[in-house]
């Protein structure tokens, strides 16, 4: 009974030699914007975006690029009743990213991100449970968009300009 488990456990490693983990490498795990980048916000404020900046990007300790960031944003009432309410609303979140290099003065990277929402509003008058689901959903698609941009900005070469 050894003998063929010894066997089948000594055939298992030798199969498993050539595995490679996806994660190996570093670089896919690195940001090469953290602590390395001032950004610079324009358009719609949003209240939490000033604590999401740090957290995508760092704190800039190196300044070798400027991000400005865009967003500008389009309400569409989908849906209309009788009454003239608005019975579904569409948002449409519009990020246009540029980074520039300090180093060489040029443009490295441009894109622009959607990010879409709809929202349907309980009354016509005030309630706090549509307010509140409303800038959950805002906050949901800021982050997002800012992962998006920078799993773009991961695949590029940020020594070379556009």
């Amino acid at each position: 009974m050894k003998k063929p488990l010894l066997l089948f456990f000594f055939i298992f490693l030798t199969s498993c030699s050539n595995i490679q983990f996806v994660y190996s490498d570093k670089e896919n795990l690195i940001n090469p914007l953290y602590n390395k980048t001032s950004v610079y916000v324009t358009g719609i404020d949003f209240v939490y975006i000033g604590s999401y900046i740090p957290v995508f990007f760092g704190n800039t300790v190196e300044n070798n690029f400027n991000l400005e960031i865009n967003i500008s944003e389009k309400k569409t009432n989908v849906s209309v009743k009788k009454n003239q309410a608005a019975s579904n609303i569409r948002y449409e979140l519009r990020f246009a990213y540029s980074l520039i290099s300090n180093k060489r003065e040029c443009l490295v990277y441009e894109k622009e991100i959607l990010s879409r929402f709809s929202v349907i509003p309980k009354s016509s008058g005030y309630d706090y449970g549509s307010e509140a689901s409303l800038e959950q959903k805002y906050e949901l698609a800021v982050q997002e968009n800012l992962n998006q941009f920078l799993s773009f900005v991961s695949g590029i070469d940020t020594n070379r300009c556009k």
